[in-house]
């Protein structure tokens, strides 16, 4: 018997997987989850998941910043990134950061199905055209990823507002909390990420290509 949780955002592919991976593993347990923040607390319930099925583009989640988070919180977990952007750079960033396979969704059912078996195997999966042509992700890059992930999901949303040029009464209007709580989360976020002023902490955030976090 088998449990994975499927992560994303969007209720028809969610459905429509699970429907598929019912079919192709027997006494399967599926859990599902809509945000980074439903994953999290799913991942704490669940303390027998096999598997995550995770998207990179969910609610309080960004491109890298979700993949990060559930590595550090949950390192025993082997993590599949289920996505629909499938570029090189994407995929050499998602192994590079800790996931064991990049299964594309436009794959079919039965490449699906493969891509898990040997993942649960403890083998590596991408698709076949790019497995002898991922980069290599630099100690600086993964050094980089370590403080990011010291971030709560709360500092990760100020870091990208404060990437898009918000001040912290902004800030504070676009999260619903006082200026006086932006100011302690950005001061927060110097210390983790080792940096002393706004300017340093968009450059670090534009190393990662950090993208929007999306609501809560």
């Amino acid at each position: 018997m088998a449990k994975f949780l499927i992560a994303d955002d969007h209720p028809l592919f969610r459905e429509a997987l699970a429907g598929a991976l019912q079919l192709k593993f027997d006494a399967l347990t599926l859990v599902q989850s809509d945000s980074l923040d439903s994953t999290l607390k799913a991942l704490q319930e669940h303390d027998d998941v096999d598997l995550i099925l995770l998207d990179l583009h969910m609610p309080g989640s960004g491109d890298l910043y979700g993949l990060i988070r559930v590595r550090q919180d949950f390192p025993t977990v082997p993590v599949a990134v289920i996505s629909g952007t499938d570029s090189l750079e994407v995929v050499s960033r998602v192994m590079g950061f800790g996931a064991l396979g990049f299964i594309p969704k436009s794959s079919s059912s039965e490449q699906i199905a493969s891509a898990i078996n040997s993942i649960l195997e403890g083998d590596n999966w991408v698709p076949d055209a790019l497995k002898d042509k991922l980069h290599k992700i630099s100690d600086e890059d993964r050094d980089l990823a370590q403080k990011v992930a010291d971030l709560t999901p709360q500092q990760y949303k100020v870091l990208y507002l404060i990437h898009n040029g918000l001040l912290n009464k902004q800030i504070a209007y676009e999260l619903g909390i006082t200026e006086a709580t932006v100011k302690a989360h950005v001061t927060a976020i110097f210390r983790k990420l080792d940096v002393y002023s706004r300017i340093q902490a968009v450059l670090l955030a534009e190393k990662l290509q950090l993208e929007p976090p999306g609501k809560s």
